[in-house]
């Protein structure tokens, strides 16, 4: 019985998550492993986890967001190599060293970032988006350090690349976060390999996998739908807030000890 409580907590978990992160760009790494973790999980079993489940909710959520035009060819491309390589990377550092020592800087850097946004689409009535593409080198380096950081903090390709191509004013919000979702698919899936190469699949909880997996692709086609329809400004403004609400509590369990 406890199992099966256990099981549907898991499943509801992963719907909430991949909703904010099919409509926001970010959230369901985030939000599964800090579950994860707070339930006693060490921080790469956790980290593995959540990205095996990853793998099919951001596919998922990709096809939903193509389908709906929330995809921009000019960052898919550019982002992907880096961000593979970069997710490898951090996995393979997590899985010898524990991610928890990095969680405060990227927690407070993600804060400042989260107000930065708020702010702007609180204060500009009208957001206009330049016609100039992002420069491929600065999208390498995003790519390569989102990855990396989503691989060694269980969640960070979202949380790092979305809000900075949204301050760019390059792309509207829909399309970064379209673009971002079917990326992540490629991402999660090295660093899941990267992880089943150091730590092993009988590391894995399967039983969560499966749990966060069913609810993440329940929830994908709903959330595209969602990040079509939120006019620009408002979803700005959500980005902002949830990125300031998922990593204060970090800082505030961080200066608290």
């Amino acid at each position: 019985m406890f199992n099966l409580i256990f099981l549907i907590g898991m499943l509801l978990a992963g719907f909430a998550a991949q909703f904010v992160d099919g409509a926001l760009g970010m959230g369901f790494g985030v939000t599964s492993t800090s579950l994860l973790i707070a339930i006693g999980l060490a921080p790469a079993i956790a980290s593995a986890s959540v990205h095996t489940a990853e793998i099919v909710t951001s596919l998922a959520s990709g096809i939903a967001h193509h389908r709906l035009g929330n995809i921009k060819r000019g960052l898919v491309l550019p982002l992907l190599i880096p961000g593979v390589v970069g997710g490898a990377l951090g996995a393979y550092f997590l899985s010898s060293i524990p991610g928890k020592t990095i969680k405060p800087w990227m927690a407070g850097f993600l804060v400042a970032m989260g107000c930065l946004i708020v702010y702007r689409f609180v204060t500009q009535r009208k957001r206009s988006v330049s016609d100039k593409r992002p420069s491929r080198p600065k999208l390498a380096i995003l790519g390569l350090v989102a990855g990396f950081l989503d691989a060694v903090g269980g969640g960070g390709w979202g949380p790092v690349a979305t809000p900075t191509l949204i301050l760019s004013d390059h792309c509207e919000p829909n399309e970064v976060v379209g673009s971002v979702n079917l990326v992540e698919f490629f991402v999660t899936l090295a660093e899941t390999i990267t992880f089943a190469l150091t730590i092993g699949l009988e590391a894995f909880r399967w039983d969560i996998v499966g749990a966060l997996l069913v609810g993440g692709v329940i929830a994908a086609p709903i959330a595209a739908w969602v990040c079509k329809k939120l006019p620009h400004r408002v979803m700005g403004i959500l980005i902002g807030a949830i990125l300031v609400l998922l990593n204060a509590r970090t800082l505030i369990q961080f200066f608290s000890r």
